[in-house]
């Protein structure tokens, strides 16, 4: 299980993180920026005599070390195929650290830009690696990482923000009848597309963990790494209408069948996959509140107004689920 006796951020000051890369040998000269995360915290450390390295410091309780571990090795392995990845350095023999509580890995830092989507030729590329990185994927199944699902990220998430107080009053039993209906939906698109395979995937790739380079794009953040179809990792590169997002998922294909299969039954879990995340997004940010950090970052949050939005945005998902899947 992960660990649950560990300090809470608002004690990784400055002073923290410098003593805990301190703590395995590298040392900072006194240069730290803090880079854009919520769900861990990240930072660019200066190193004395070397390039600034990146540190990432691990929320408690959210992933065992064995989860962790599995991670740094299936990047590590596609690393080894020259796929564009940034795996874990390795200090000491270990890609995992600990200190006063903490537990953290580091990072070499990887400059670039947000890819950009518009071009076919950008989508082919992109394609082309991400079954790179499928095909790796494909090799063998996470042992302690767990599967999207229906369970994990609808059932289990609408539970949590039933339960917790965050929705109002007056919107809760709308709430509940739209979130289950939802779900109904995604269970029927579960069922259409039948037995569809599962592999280790990126789990959160969207533009933001895209860096592109004259090079081409370099994927970065798999923390969200998990059990999957393929198509989790294809949906989030779409944008617009039916139309734009067919020709948008015909150029990723164009160079994702260059190295993988597709299964064109798992067109039928594009907004099944939508709407989970839709779902889970919100109880992501519910089960970090106490996070003082998100308060401020999403004040909007636990507002009428939000809740609204979200029920509006859910039978929009219930209607999309009952049309025909994009062409393949």
């Amino acid at each position: 299980m992960p660990r649950m006796n560990t300090p809470s951020f608002s004690a990784l000051n400055p002073d923290a993180v410098l003593d805990a890369l301190d703590s395995i040998g590298m040392r900072g000269d006194g240069r730290l920026l803090t880079l854009n995360s919520y769900e861990n915290r990240v930072y660019q450390v200066g190193i004395e005599d070397a390039a600034p390295i990146v540190a990432k410091f691990y929320r408690a309780a959210r992933w065992s070390d064995a989860a962790i571990l599995e991670e740094h090795a299936y990047i590590a392995s596609l690393a080894e195929r020259e796929i564009p990845v940034v795996p874990a350095v390795v200090v000491n023999g270990q890609t995992l650290h600990q200190h006063n509580g903490f537990r953290f890995a580091l990072f070499r830092k990887q400059g670039g830009r947000a890819p950009e989507l518009d071009r076919p030729d950008t989508l082919q590329w992109m394609g082309r690696f991400i079954a790179r990185i499928h095909a790796v994927g494909a090799l063998e199944s996470y042992r302690h990482r767990p599967t999207l699902d229906v369970a994990t990220f609808g059932v289990e998430a609408s539970d949590y923000l039933l339960a917790h107080n965050f929705i109002p009053a007056e919107l809760i039993e709308v709430y509940r009848g739209v979130v289950v209906h939802a779900l109904d939906g995604v269970r029927r698109c579960f069922e259409r597309a039948g037995d569809v395979g599962t592999l280790r995937l990126h789990g959160d790739c969207h533009a933001g963990n895209v860096l592109w380079t004259d090079s081409g794009p370099h994927f970065v953040d798999f923390d969200d790494s998990r059990m999957g179809p393929a198509i989790q990792d294809l949906w989030m590169l779409l944008s617009g209408d039916r139309a734009e997002q067919t020709r948008q998922f015909a150029d990723l294909l164009i160079g994702y069948e260059d190295f993988y299969e597709f299964n064109p039954r798992e067109l039928h879990l594009l907004e099944a996959l939508r709407t989970l995340r839709l779902i889970h997004y919100s109880a992501w940010i519910a089960r970090r509140w106490e996070d003082a950090a998100f308060p401020v970052a999403f004040p909007w949050f636990n507002t009428q107004h939000y809740w609204q939005d979200r029920i509006l945005e859910l039978r929009e998902q219930i209607a999309l689920m009952d049309e025909p899947p994009l062409p393949c």
